[in-house]
């Protein structure tokens, strides 16, 4: 039987993040200011394509997160990124009672921090997606994480970055920690995740409980002008 997983982007703007959905006919994707996902069923076939085509406009650009899909002949392919997709097994997690909560009121902070470490695609609205917390020094965010995708029953955690001059201080895995009891408190299950040569990053969530589930492809691509 398929998993919700199998393809989160399209499962999550299908259900519990539909309110930040825009579709057409069978395509969907996320307002683009909170974040460049988009989904088409998993048997998309010309039609589906076609109404992605419909939502981006010539020459718009969407990202693609599951299988690796053939794009049709005059759609070009911006990038593909090999990744794996990693969910959380027996783990101990618990609250951090020094992270603070994320809000719009920090979005500035943490557009400024995710530019500096480079975390993966975090946009103005991004934050409206799920909890996010972080940890400040001197009144300055100098690490977080939080939540994106949200399939039924799962919830991704996202945006795990530390500021270059604080890392190997273990906040990175005391926000994830953070974040996920967060999301088991609601009945739903953790999952990430990383880019494939992110090895380093791929042990340290290993060695917390996270088990690899599957390869998947980050995908971009742009519609013909």
């Amino acid at each position: 039987m398929s998993s919700p997983l199998d393809n989160p982007a399209y499962a999550s703007l299908t259900g519990p993040h539909a309110r930040f959905a825009e579709s057409h006919g069978t395509a969907v994707r996320y307002d683009p200011a909170v974040s460049p996902w988009a989904g088409m069923p998993d048997d998309a076939d010309e039609t589906a394509w076609k109404d992605l085509a419909e939502l981006a406009g010539p020459g718009g650009v969407l990202s693609l997160p599951g299988p690796r899909l053939p794009a049709p002949a005059g759609w070009a392919v911006e990038f593909a990124v090999p990744g794996v997709q990693m969910v959380a097994g027996p783990m101990e997690t618990a609250p951090d009672p020094e992270a603070v909560r994320l809000t719009a009121a920090d979005v500035p902070d943490m557009l400024a921090l995710a530019e500096r470490t480079r975390p993966g695609p975090f946009l103005p609205r991004t934050v409206e997606l799920g909890t996010y917390l972080g940890f400040r020094r001197a009144g300055r965010l100098i690490a977080m994480a939080g939540e994106r995708l949200h399939p039924p029953g799962y919830t991704e955690i996202s945006a795990v970055c530390t500021d270059a001059e604080f890392r190997g201080q273990g906040l990175g895995t005391r926000l994830v920690l953070a974040v996920a009891h967060g999301i088991r408190e609601r009945g739903e299950t953790p999952f990430l995740h990383a880019a494939a040569d992110n090895t380093s990053a791929i042990r340290l969530y290993a060695a917390l409980g996270f088990r690899l589930r599957r390869e998947i492809d980050f995908v971009g691509v742009r519609v013909p002008a």
